[in-house]
């Protein structure tokens, strides 16, 4: 009897190429060979992760740990002979004379028709945003710019009384579709790409995993381990764990030292050099959020003393807004974060293809809400805001890469000032609504006239005219501070006890 298969679309080719040093043969050389060679591996891979060989793409480089390889390449193209290309062209330097080729994996991105069929279209031509821009993210994946990478090659079996290809379609899908389901609870902890090998290598399909946190990865797979899908009929190749480091880390990378290097990155002050993975042309937009997805989010990365000072320096503020009975994103067991962007689109078309991200968005946990606020009736001119609050901040970030590619996006919360902008939740009394409006622009006088004060907008979500969100952005912490803990906000978080339907929230934007 003949089995349905599910129709699939394909994007991008993969190349996962594994060298092992030939550490003998590299003691041995001579000082200036040794330069030379690395000179040559730098600039190939610098040229690689900035994808300078083709239109567009994506590429990184991974040391891995334990005795199958010491480096992995991977490479997204557009093309099998950009593959071929950038294969030969490694042989083709001098670092390559102290490697040998341990292992590879050819495969393209996919994705498949098992949840639906408008998966299996062109991104281009599916009608449904949301739908669109996760399709587009599988396909075209930029690799995140997680420390950690797991990677490894699958089948699904064909044994007696075990064959996957041997069951009907519609149970096939319902085992799939519960399989995706425990893959989306670790939305913004792992992101995943997967990969189709049939025709082209020894395993059906390649499988990505990156993380910041290696117990994600574990913890996935552990899981996973008990799903039918996986325990009745997957079967597993070699796994290969790797940490991501900068082309201009492999001179490190070979005298034993730590890679990353500590406090280093590009002048671009993003890990991938200014031409990110889609190079110049590249028009894929920001990758997947969705859990199997395989985007990352945020602007780049800052050195890791850096992200620890911001770190601290954001656990000081939320300390000194609890100690003055403020919600800011922590207290009391919770922890939320948001990602704020302004539109000047027009509110309608603005709207509908947010409405679309948001239903792909409610299919995770780690979803808290998605909504636009608009400008108040009567009030002339002023921006949208598209706010969503996730319960992670990597959630929040990967969220914002979608968000972005909105119409008419002109700004990210916190790219405006000094200091991140402050997000203000209100949620009123129906019948004192219009008392709260007024109480916002007596204080909104006030704002006027206060050292490093920006702007503070009221906007009111565009479903409940009760949600509000207020946006205050200061040229510094200490500004902020300051309006914080001044006799006029202490005595406005007075008066509201009896106008709010619930305790505000006060939230540090992502």
């Amino acid at each position: 009897m003949t089995r349905e298969p599910p129709a699939t679309n394909e994007g991008w080719y993969a190349l996962h190429d594994f060298r092992t040093v030939d550490w003998d043969a590299w003691r041995d050389a001579p000082e200036r060979e040794r330069e030379t060679a690395l000179e040559s591996g730098v600039s190939f891979l610098r040229n690689r992760v900035d994808v300078t060989d083709a239109e567009e793409g994506s590429s990184a480089v991974f040391s891995v740990l334990g005795h199958k390889a010491d480096l992995l390449v991977v490479h997204f193209r557009p093309t099998m002979a950009d593959l071929d290309t950038a294969e030969r062209a490694f042989e083709d330097t001098a670092f390559a004379e102290y490697t040998d080729q341990s292992n590879s994996y050819v495969s393209v991105t996919e994705v498949g028709g098992y949840t639906s069929e408008e998966m299996t279209k062109e991104p281009s031509e599916i009608e449904d945003t949301g739908l669109a821009r996760y399709a587009e993210s599988k396909l075209y994946p930029e690799i995140p710019d997680s420390e950690f990478i797991c990677f490894y090659p699958m089948d699904k079996r064909r044994a007696p009384g075990e064959n996957w290809y041997d069951l009907p379609f519609d149970e096939r899908a319902d085992m799939m579709d519960t399989h995706g389901e425990i893959g989306k609870t670790y939305a913004g902890q792992v992101s995943q790409v997967i990969t189709g090998s049939i025709g082209f290598d020894d395993y059906e399909w390649g499988v990505d995993l990156f993380s910041n946190d290696p117990t994600n990865i574990k913890d996935l797979l552990y899981e996973l381990r008990f799903d039918e899908s996986s325990s009745k009929y997957a079967e597993f190749g070699p796994f290969y764990f790797g940490r991501q480091f900068q082309p201009e880390d492999l001179p490190a990378f070979m005298a034993g030292r730590a890679v990353p290097a500590d406090g280093e990155s590009d002048e671009s002050g993003h890990p991938h050099g200014e031409g990110g993975h889609h190079g110049e042309g590249g028009h894929h937009g920001e990758g997947g959020h969705h859990g199997e997805g395989g985007h990352h989010g945020g602007d780049g990365g800052d050195d890791e003393g850096g992200d620890i000072r911001g770190e601290l320096e954001d656990r000081d503020i939320r300390g000194e807004l609890e100690d003055l009975d403020i919600y800011a994103g922590q207290p009391h067991g919770e922890d939320v974060y948001a990602m704020v962007l302004y539109s000047e689109a027009d509110p309608d078309e603005l709207f509908e293809e947010v409405d679309g991200l948001r239903k792909n968005f409610d299919h995770y946990d780690t979803h808290v809400k998605t909504a636009v606020y608009e400008t108040r009736e009567g009030v002339e001119g002023g921006r949208s805001a598209v706010v969503s609050i996730w319960e992670t901040q990597s959630a929040a970030d990967t969220a914002g890469g979608f968000l972005a590619d909105l119409p008419g996006i002109v700004a990210r919360a916190g790219e405006e000032s000094g200091f991140g902008t402050m997000g203000m939740f209100y949620t009123t009394k129906p019948e004192h609504r219009g008392d709260f409006v007024e109480k916002f622009e007596t204080v909104g006088e006030l704002l006027e006239d206060m050292d490093g004060h920006f702007e503070s907008n009221l906007l009111v979500n565009r479903e409940d005219e009760n949600d509000m969100f207020i946006a205050s952005q200061w040229e510094s912490r200490e500004d902020a501070m300051a309006f914080f803990r001044s006799d006029a906000f202490s005595d406005t978080v007075d008066w509201g006890r009896d106008v709010l339907a619930d305790r505000p929230r006060h939230v540090f934007l992502a």
